[in-house]
């Protein structure tokens, strides 16, 4: 398992998109973008399709 750092932006209940870089160990760049999905749909309440994931790279 490696390092993967996720960046992007999600649609904020005030009206604007928050960017956000997320750090995680996974298997696989798909891992890890689920992870982040996960993550920012727990802690914000942001459904998937209101999440943009711009890149995923191996930190």
């Amino acid at each position: 398992m490696g390092a993967w750092t996720v960046t992007g932006a999600f649609w904020a209940r005030r009206n604007y998109w928050q960017s956000f870089s997320k750090t995680c160990e996974a298997a696989d760049a798909d891992r890890a973008r689920e992870w982040t999905f996960s993550q920012i749909g727990g802690c914000h309440r942001v459904k998937r399709g209101r999440i943009r994931i711009d890149t995923v790279a191996e930190a």
